[in-house]
């Protein structure tokens, strides 16, 4: 029995579209726990070096992957690659020096908005106008999304226009991800060894371009352990969960189920962290994954054309 490895499958499994759906939302849960662990992390070293050891260990755990494919596969992965890895780097800068900028509630109701930007995004990139029904989902999530982080509070400031950033550049990453894969026989595992490579190359260069550079990197056993965690599951399996569901569904789908990633953060932060739940923080969390879950059981309405 072959198994396919590559994003370009001639005949995909009429169960794909189901695991996709389910796979993305268990990604959805794995993120949700990524920002404690990161913040944990922070605490040892900054922004740009957690970033660069981060996607620099992904690197080289799949380097061999990206080595084992053909020059045809290889010259795909870096032409899909090298612009995902740009905008996924964008992401990631903006997100965590965001966070550090902003009250969590701002941050986590700002990047909630790249549910609604998905849609319009997929109309003006790929020229695919998503099912009514996808419009309708956002909105109950984005309202969810509201109640869970309190909405928007405070004047703005530098740290939600990062976060407001962030959002856009998810929309254009998951749609941008879903046109130049979708062309290309680039295996999965490659191109996440690509992206990774790209972001972990250009946080190095950031740093050492901002005055200070680098300090030594920390003997922390803590920081390690966040490190392997957030590579394992939160950056290789994540993005390769990622790169195989956009063969499956549309951006939207992708964006909406992905975007239940605030409400398990935050049921994270309660079980795991100690942190408390207003009844409205609940009450969102529950019609984020509402929505999320109700994409799923409409994906014969919602499925791309």
């Amino acid at each position: 029995m072959t198994t396919v490895t590559t994003l370009a499958a001639p005949t995909p499994s009429p169960l794909a579209p189901r695991l996709a759906d389910a796979a993305l939302l268990l990604v959805a849960v794995v993120w949700g726990t990524s920002y404690g662990v990161a913040k944990g992390a922070l605490v040892f070293y900054p922004v740009l070096g957690f970033l660069a050891v981060r996607f620099g260990l992904t690197f080289v755990l799949l380097l061999p992957a990206l080595l084992r494919a053909s020059r045809a596969e290889q010259r795909d992965a870096l032409a899909a690659g090298l612009p995902l890895g740009g905008l996924l780097m964008g992401i990631f800068v903006c997100e965590t020096f965001g966070l550090a900028l902003t009250q969590a509630s701002n941050a986590a109701f700002l990047i909630s908005l790249c549910v609604v930007f998905t849609p319009f995004a997929e109309w003006a990139l790929l020229g695919q106008r998503p099912a009514r029904a996808m419009f309708v989902f956002a909105g109950v999530s984005l309202v969810g999304a509201a109640l869970l982080s309190g909405g928007l509070s405070g004047h703005w400031g530098w740290g939600d226009a990062l976060m407001l950033a962030a959002a856009v550049l998810r929309a254009i990453t998951v749609c941008q991800t879903s046109r130049l894969t979708r062309r290309r026989n680039a295996p999965v595992l490659a191109l996440t060894a690509v992206q990774a490579g790209v972001i972990a190359l250009g946080s190095v260069a950031l740093a050492l371009a901002l005055p200070g550079g680098l300090p030594p990197l920390p003997g922390d056993a803590g920081f390690w352990l966040a490190c392997i965690y957030l590579v394992v599951g939160c950056t290789v399996f994540a993005f390769v969960v990622q790169n195989w569901a956009l063969r499956h569904s549309s951006p939207s789908r992708v964006g909406l189920l992905m975007g239940s990633e605030p409400a398990f953060g935050a049921l994270f932060a309660v079980l795991w962290l100690g942190e408390s739940l207003s009844i409205a923080g609940w009450a969102g969390g529950a019609l984020i994954v509402a929505a999320a879950l109700w994409t799923m059981l409409r994906r014969g309405a919602t499925a791309p054309n």
